[in-house]
């Protein structure tokens, strides 16, 4: 066969698994100490899995030495408050900082830092953050961007947006690529030579390996040779030439959970919510964040000890927390503590209000997807996508790591809750949803966004108050689904300090933000207004609409204006509370 040939075909088809590729396997303690050194531009990468085993040992490594890093991230969550209370960062680029899991809220770790000029923080989007790495990835140095426009983002980041004049004579803002000195990510697997694995949804995606200058650290749960990565090839996102480090960490993203959605050879486990609302709680105070670290980061020697301090229990429970349907077993346990009162607190009457809101844009506009943020919008939005649903009306929810089309599970109310990944439709990436399925002009999406606080023209800020430099979290991705989706839908409790008359920080603008509800009352912005006007007014028993009304006057920082076609919205009833009281048992955005 092959005649003169036979030598040469073999050895072109037959090459027996062998690989001259080079061996990166090295010990996280080691790739730490050989590639991160001071006065670096680290990247901690967010492909859905967090790389805090890696975090953890950056702090053991660097602690005392004063490295003024610069520390970027889609978000600085849960063990990510290190690098400031250690002194490690002089400056985080990010989308968000402050606590995320299981409820958000700010962090007083990055409060004070920022509050005493000890921590630069420069604010980005979730979208434009990541786009900035895929500027760097595609050697550009620039790329256009539909967010930003009209935000203080875009001011205070002058030095890294261009804005330009289009061939059509519009207007284009181009943001500057952003290509850090060595990133670290967490991935499912890899082969000695480096090639990851990454398992969706993608998040960020891979980009931020690609800009960087001197490539990555790469922890992973599992090592496999290079032939049977090969079978996963469609999951292989990173080739190895750009891996400077394979360390071995099984639950290396802990206390993080680790969806294997599509890899189901792959142990998953869930998020770990005892040990972070124990991390939460160390950081209201220096005593109590001391006494963590010296439990968990300093007072261990490595990975493998913090999973032995842990233990084997806890592991196991994780683990099996990760099932698809362990939600079902675990709602059956916190039944006995659902609530079953027929009266609604403020925090479920905001959420009920909302969610008949989203129910009515969606069916007058003909909307087809509802990207919602955290927390109540998010509640909102499950809501009037379950009752949709039994209308037989064909909505998709997504989120904006990448989940589209998912069912949302009762038990945890987290938008990023990993037993809704097996339910998605598609998954996908934040260029993908925040990128085109909210931003490209075929969307039919509506937005479903909270706000610390928002202004009478619909702006929301998020990010910090400027005349008492305090800072709350950042924008996420509000700014991005503001200015993208074909309209927005705002919800937040009514109170003077919510409601004001001009925002001191535009988080995100609102000439896209229609309608704002609240526990007491809904405005709108009536045709073409720039403004809201009061429509829709909530009775609480006992109180008549004068009384009512003169309470929302006296929750409102601006003069309101009421329609004189206002109406009476309903109070929640027993079954809609019901309905809603099962996505959170715990209670942790319905206790009022």
């Amino acid at each position: 066969m092959y005649g003169d040939f036979a030598g040469e075909v073999k050895d072109k088809v037959d090459l027996s698994g062998k690989s001259p590729a080079q061996n990166k396997l090295m010990d996280l303690k080691e790739a730490i100490g050989r590639f991160v050194r001071p006065g670096m531009h680290l990247h901690i990468a967010h492909t859905y899995l967090r790389p805090n085993a890696a975090i953890y040992e950056i702090c053991r490594t660097f602690r005392g030495r004063d490295p003024r890093f610069v520390v970027s991230a889609l978000g600085f969550t849960a063990a990510m408050v290190l690098f400031v209370s250690e002194g490690l960062a002089r400056r985080l680029i990010s989308s968000f900082l402050g606590d995320a899991y299981p409820f958000p809220g700010p962090n007083r770790i990055y409060q004070e830092a920022y509050a005493r000029g000890k921590i630069e923080i420069e604010n980005w989007t979730v979208l434009t953050l990541t786009q900035r790495l895929l500027a760097g990835a595609l050697g550009v140095e620039w790329l256009p961007t539909h967010s930003l426009a009209g935000s203080s983002l875009e001011k205070e980041n002058a030095r890294d947006i261009w804005c330009t004049e289009s061939p059509d004579g519009g207007k284009t803002l181009l943001i500057r690529a952003l290509r850090p000195d060595i990133t670290i990510l967490h991935a499912w697997a890899a082969d000695p030579a480096g090639n990851l694995l990454i398992s969706p949804p993608y998040a960020e995606g891979p980009h931020g390996v690609y800009a960087a200058r001197e490539g990555a650290i790469a922890t992973v749960e599992h090592l496999l040779a290079t032939e049977e990565l090969k079978k996963y090839a469609h999951f292989v996102k990173v080739p190895g030439y750009l891996v400077r480090a394979v360390c071995p960490a099984p639950l290396g993203a802990h206390p993080a959970g680790a969806d294997n959605y599509g890899l189901k050879d792959l142990e998953a486990y869930a998020e770990d919510e005892e040990f972070i609302r124990e991390l939460r709680d160390a950081c209201t105070n220096e005593a109590g964040l001391k006494k963590w670290t010296e439990q968990w980061v300093f007072g261990v020697e490595n990975h493998e000890a913090y999973l032995k301090r842990l233990g084997y229990k806890k592991i196991w429970h994780l683990k099996g927390k990760a099932a698809s349907d362990s939600w079902i077993s675990e709602l059956d346990e916190l039944a006995d503590g659902l609530d079953s009162a027929v009266l609604a607190n403020p925090a479920e009457r905001l959420i009920i209000n909302a969610a008949e809101i989203i129910k009515e844009k969606v069916g007058a506009n003909g909307y087809r997807t509802v990207l919602a943020g955290i927390g109540a919008a998010n509640l909102a939005a499950w809501k009037a996508w379950f009752d949709l649903r039994r209308e037989a009306y064909p909505l998709d929810l997504m989120a904006e790591v990448g989940f589209f089309g998912y069912t949302p599970r009762p038990g945890d109310p987290f938008i990023f809750n990993f037993r809704n990944i097996p339910t998605c439709t598609m998954l996908a990436d934040i260029m993908t949803v925040l990128g085109s399925l909210v931003g490209a002009e075929s969307n039919r999406c509506l937005g479903v966004l909270g706000a610390g606080q928002i202004d009478r023209e619909g702006n929301i800020n998020s990010t910090l108050i400027p005349e008492h430099r305090l800072f709350l979290v950042g924008s996420g991705g509000a700014c991005d689904v503001a200015l993208g989706a074909k309209e927005a839908v705002v919800v937040t409790p009514i109170s003077p300090m919510r409601l004001v008359e001009k925002v001191g920080y535009i988080t995100a603008p609102g000439i896209r933000v229609r309608t704002l509800v609240t526990d007491r009352a809904v405005f709108e912005k009536k045709k073409d207004e720039a403004t809201f006007t009061l429509t829709r007014l909530s009775l609480p028993a006992g109180k008549g609409e004068l009384e009512a009304l003169a309470e929302v006057r006296a929750n409102c920082g601006w003069q309101v204006q009421v329609s004189p076609d206002l109406t009476i919205l309903e109070e929640p009833s027993l079954s809609q509370l019901k309905d809603l009281r099962i996505f959170d048992p715990r209670r942790h955005f319905l206790a009022g």
